[in-house]
């Protein structure tokens, strides 16, 4: 397990990492590949064009699965190379010197597997008319492209690459740039030559052959293709196209530099895709669900999904493949720059979602709950194996990344942020750079000392909590580690983060005050007694008030003293704060109760998590406190949901087509029962063929009630569902439901299908997954499920790839009791935890958290729902 410090300096020493040796550098790849479907594997040949970077007589590159049958250094043939197959790479070794400062050729024939673990060269399956057909795609980020080719596989290596394809003639082939020519082999083959990419890190390098149609979009300047496995999906690509098309616009203006490619080209990987897409530059692959869309008959958040997923991919065209961090512990510049800039193009074509709310509750959110762990990590990770890579793809390289670019932005004001960003990659273009480039781009363009505030934030773990004492006209504030199992202890909590207080009073926001010690006084400016810390909260932390603060800042919310921002903020705070022991469950409930006539989604989403996170720490508590919390949320928000109802109408606005799904979705789950009817009635109707029964913004919900009150005839008729659905959305939506259901037999059944990759494929293994995770019996089942079956998950699911850790964590982390984490360590005690550490780290530190959290407050909550009748 890789450890790490609160330290202000990096704790990343280069020379730990284990890269390949520096002798010879790559310049050009010409490489021709060729997959071979009838049994799985691929031939290929390259040579490779280095400079020789000092006197040697030996080349290493990283090679993983491949076999090399021919080997020759600038046209002798090598007879001595050797594999380290832990460390990935392969040696080659010859007689004669390669002389420093010359040129030098290495020529490779090789075979590859077409394999089905999404990483690499693989395969990708789909029926088509009853018949199971495959395409060849790639997913070579973090560190698999030496699955496909040998080669410098670090992303500091640019060089520039000629790819071929071999292919049946009737097939598509797509790489990087556009094709330069093609070429008949006999009677029902070809090679297609496509030109040589600019410098590319290797984990950007894209091949992708298939019987693929395409939609063509051409109003930008370069034409932009959306391409599926028939020509009906193809044509749910308009959308994507279409915001492409906006977004690489977009993009040109801001950052002031051009598209560089030729082409773009949008690839719907059918069913077998880890991730949900990847910015090969030129060629971006995605999984269905989050490119395809029918408008008419999607839900909103589907929408709003496919969009933000686009535009994040596009970004990268400029942040990530034009200029890239020379190492992966810089990833998290890549992946919070291209999350932030989602959601600031989408407020841009899409003002009225008003996506900066939704940030609070979305990216903010998820940064903070994983970073209230002691098992998180820094922004800037320190990473040094290929195995640990995979792990730091989660919410502090993309969302606590992004929330701290948001905090630099409105520190700096967004135009001098984006004027900062552009110089920053004019001045590194096709380079590769470190997260100190862009402070120091930033500190240039806006005057402020942008290295200091920013390194104390990226290379540490964590975030502080700021309490506020009131003392007559003046506020002190003091800041400490957060952490979610409220344990912090002295040698944890050195680290003094410059926070931005955001003083909101009567007069206005001051963003001038900054907390740079333990603790400040401040004069507050009005006599009102009204004020918010961390006002419209942009800031990364979290604010403990004084018991009567919080009861005057709910009334506050009433008044519409506070913003949405501060409203969600507010209630987060409160959530987190009350799980963790700073304040009492009871100041939460009191708060969301007083804001039973809030009006905006996103303030109800949060309300409504927080009381899922109550329901999910008392998960194997008695029924009665359970029952009560189904009341007590019923009653919360009865008058809303019957002011606005659940039907929808083309009238509706998208916040308004929001709210109804959240308050119906809630109902059902509380068990309201005119929802619980409608739901089960309309479900009725949608079996027996009225396809227009279920409105797409319901559908999910529709279909999880009916799991859970259903019996084996629904399971039959959700499986059928799943097995021939209208849309991608359907499919998905029916298999999440299949771990709701509350039969014994039935989710033996569901588990029972996990491993079937024929039914269930490896990348939706975790959608009926999160099903089972909401309710008790389910929590029980995963459980049985990955102890029984550990050793067939470890080998469905290797620890190089990332999925492994998500099934841990979500087969584990629903449990809330001491004597399930000793389970859970002492399964995981014997076994290799390399690839997946973290993910049980932080599991186990879910448990803690919620444990402690129902031994603290459960009495409490119990008694203020009887207070308040709810018994």
């Amino acid at each position: 397990m890789c450890k790490f410090t609160n330290s202000t300096s990096s704790s990343t020493n280069i020379q730990d990492r284990e890269v390949l040796p520096t002798n010879v550098k790559p310049l050009h790849y010409d490489l021709t590949l060729e997959p071979i479907f009838e049994n799985f594997k691929f031939n290929g040949e390259e040579t490779i064009e280095f400079d020789v970077n000092e006197e040697t007589n030996y080349i290493t590159l990283n090679s993983l699965e491949i076999d090399i049958h021919e080997a020759k250094i600038n046209d002798v043939k090598i007879e001595n190379f050797e594999f380290n197959e832990e460390k990935q790479i392969v040696t080659f070794r010859f007689e004669d010197y390669l002389k420093q400062g010359a040129k030098a050729y290495l020529y490779l024939k090789f075979t590859g597997e077409l394999n089905d673990k999404m990483a690499g060269f693989y395969r990708a399956s789909y029926q088509e008319d009853g018949k199971k057909k495959y395409m060849a795609t790639t997913q070579m980020e973090p560190t698999d492209c030496r699955r496909a080719f040998p080669s410098y596989d670090e992303p500091s290596a640019k060089a520039k690459f000629t790819i071929s394809l071999i292919a049946n003639k009737d097939l598509v082939c797509i790489s990087n740039m556009n094709e330069k020519e093609t070429n008949l082999i006999g009677d029902d083959k070809k090679k297609v030559v496509f030109n040589t990419t600019p410098l590319l890190s290797t984990y950007l390098v894209a091949f992708i052959v298939g019987d693929l149609k395409y939609i063509e979009n051409n109003d930008y300047d370069v034409p932009i293709r959306v391409y599926a496995t028939d020509q009906a999906s193809a044509n749910l690509g308009t959308y994507a196209a279409n915001i492409a098309a906006k977004s690489l616009k977009f993009f040109d203006s801001k950052f002031d530099i051009k598209y560089p490619l030729p082409k773009m080209d949008l690839i719907a990987v059918s069913k077998n895709f880890t991730s949900g897409a990847m910015e090969n530059m030129g060629a971006v692959t995605f999984r269905v669900v989050d490119l395809l869309l029918d408008p008419e008959n999607s839900d909103v958040n589907v929408k709003q999904r496919v969009t933000e997923v686009v535009i994040h991919e596009l970004a990268h065209q400029w942040f990530g493949d034009l200029v890239t961090m020379d190492f992966w512990d810089g990833l998290w510049l890549n992946e919070g720059f291209a999350t932030w800039m989602s959601w600031y193009a989408c407020n841009e074509f899409y003002p009225d979602w008003k996506v900066w709310e939704s940030y609070v509750s979305d990216s903010l959110q998820h940064a903070l709950t994983l970073d209230a762990l002691r098992s998180s990590h820094p922004i800037e990770v320190p990473v040094k194996r290929a195995d640990e890579i995979n792990q730091i793809f989660d919410a502090i390289s993309y969302s606590k990344g992004s929330s701290l670019l948001k905090m630099i932005s409105k520190w700096l004001g967004e135009e001098v942020f984006i004027k900062g960003v552009s110089n920053y990659l004019k001045t590194h273009a096709w380079g590769n750079t470190q997260t100190l480039n862009l402070w120091k781009a930033l500190s240039e363009v806006s005057g402020k000392d942008v290295v200091k505030v920013m390194d104390i934030w990226t290379k540490n773990i964590g975030f502080p909590v700021v309490k506020v004492e009131e003392q007559d006209d003046s506020i002190k504030v003091t800041q400490n580690r957060f952490l979610a199992t409220g344990d912090v202890k002295p040698e944890e909590d050195k680290v003094i983060y410059p926070v931005f207080l955001g003083l909101k009073t009567s007069q206005g926001l001051d963003e001038s005050l900054v907390l740079d010690e333990r603790s400040k006084t401040f004069k507050l400016p009005t006599n009102d007694d009204f004020f918010k810390i961390n006002g419209d909260q942009s800031g990364i932390y979290r604010t403990a008030y004084e018991s009567s603060r919080w009861q005057k800042l709910g009334k506050a919310g009433v008044d519409g003293k506070l913003s949405v921002e501060d409203r969600v903020g507010l209630v987060a705070d409160a959530g987190s704060l009350a799980s963790s022991g700073f304040i009492q469950t009871s100041s939460l409930l009191d708060l969301i109760k007083s804001w039973s006539n809030e009006s905006n989604y996103v303030v109800w989403d949060e309300i409504l998590t927080r009381i899922g996170s109550i329901k999910a720490a008392l998960i194997f508590e008695d029924e009665e406190i359970k029952d009560a919390l189904k009341l007590f949320t019923r009653d919360l928000i009865s008058s809303k949901l019957n002011e606005i109802g659940w039907s929808f109408n083309e009238s509706d606005s998208f916040a308004n087509q929001q709210l109804k799904s959240s308050l119906f979705s809630s109902a059902v789950s509380s068990e309201d029962p005119k929802a619980v009817e409608f739901s089960k009635n309309a479900f009725k109707k949608f079996v027996n063929g009225d396809k227009l029964a279920i409105h797409p913004n319901l559908r999910a919900t529709i279909f999880n009630c009916n799991a859970k009150f259903g019996n084996e005839e629904t399971f039959n008729q959700l499986f059928n569902i799943y097995k021939n659905p209208q849309s991608i959305e359907e499919k998905i939506a029916a298999l999440r439901s299949f771990g709701a259901f509350t039969d014994s037999k039935i989710l033996d059944k569901v588990t029972g299908l996990l491993l079937q990759t024929d039914i269930v494929k490896q990348q939706d293994i975790y959608i009926p997954m999160q099903g089972l995770r909401s309710h008790k019996l389910g929590i029980e089942k995963l459980w049985s499920w990955i102890t029984t079956n550990w050793d067939e998950v470890y080998k469905l699911l290797p620890p190089g790839l990332s999925m492994l850790g998500s099934v841990v964590t979500l087969t584990t982390s629903g449990f809330t009791k001491q004597e399930q984490k000793k389970q859970v360590e002492e399964f995981f005690k014997s076994k290799n935890t390399k690839g997946y550490d973290q993910g049980l780290a932080q599991s186990l530190d879910i448990i803690e958290a919620k444990s402690k959290w129902a031994q603290r407050d459960t009495k409490t909550i119990k008694e203020w729902l009887s207070v308040n009748g709810y018994n």
